[in-house]
């Protein structure tokens, strides 16, 4: 499925920015999607075939695939509004939103700044920021090393490491890489510095799936437990698969995450009961 790519200057600022449009003729709510550190949109595309009746947008972060690299460090707040100006800029007012890893705290911070955009909220292996439980040290000291992007062996000799996923699928993931710019990593890295979500997640009422991987070596599943927790309206899922098991295990955690955007009221409170 090939986006719709542009770089557009939105609030100042010049990021690459992709629409993948959806294919079936029975279109459900577009998903806004925010991606994880230093990955590009080519990442995520996978994602876009699982969905077929929906629309996705997404962007690239400053300094991250094709965006420009930013001229000065940024926080949260600024990219979820960056976020909403891009929905306004291509016409989407309402939209589902979901968010893995670095991302899944993006999504936090969009859904509690701009609450009447927001449909349901899927948090994919997050956390609530500096709140979190850490990972396996490991893991966490090759993943704050930006050389899993730039060198392609070493992602995939460390890939169990890492993401705690089978090295199977290291080889398709590292294919779509493109390396971030060496800034645009670090203030990506800076940006959640003291960041957390925790005091403002009671006061958020969307519906909320939050999906953690049982073998995440980097987000260990207790943060979904808190997640799940502080929100009102959320429901924990543990899913087979590491870090990327949106990537490694699509073909079952795809369908849990169709069926809880399709869910009424009714089913969402019969299930997180």
């Amino acid at each position: 499925m090939n986006p719709a790519l542009d770089i557009s200057r939105i609030g100042g600022r010049e990021i690459r920015t992709a629409v993948f449009k959806a294919t079936s003729k029975l279109t459900q709510r577009p998903i806004l999607f925010f991606n994880g550190i230093g990955a590009n949109i080519e990442l995520m595309a996978p994602l876009a075939q699982w969905l077929p009746d929906r629309d996705i947008v997404t962007f690239d972060m400053p300094g991250i695939g094709g965006s420009p690299p930013p001229r000065l460090p940024y926080r949260p707040w600024m990219m979820a509004r960056l976020a909403m100006r891009m929905l306004d800029k291509f016409g989407y007012d309402v939209v589902d939103v979901m968010g893995v890893s670095w991302g899944g705290g993006m999504a936090q911070q969009f859904a509690f700044q701009h609450p009447g955009r927001v449909g349901k909220l899927v948090l994919a292996a997050t956390s609530p920021g500096t709140l979190m439980v850490p990972g396996d040290f490991n893991a966490l000291s090759k993943m704050a090393n930006p050389r899993r992007y730039f060198d392609t062996q070493y992602m995939k000799d460390n890939f169990r490491t890492l993401y705690g996923d089978e090295p199977g699928v290291a080889g398709g993931h590292a294919d779509r890489i493109s390396p971030p710019t060496r800034v645009g990593y670090a203030y990506q890295l800076a940006a959640m510095a003291g960041w957390t979500s925790a005091p403002f997640l009671p006061l958020m009422r969307q519906k909320t799936l939050v999906l953690m991987g049982a073998d995440d070596r980097i987000v260990p599943v207790v943060n979904g437990k808190i997640l799940a927790h502080l929100i009102p309206r959320a429901r924990l899922e543990v899913v087979p698969g590491g870090h990327l098991f949106l990537v490694s295990r699509a073909a079952e955690t795809i369908p849990t995450i169709r069926t809880f955007l399709a869910e009424s009221d009714e089913d969402f409170a019969a299930k997180a009961a």
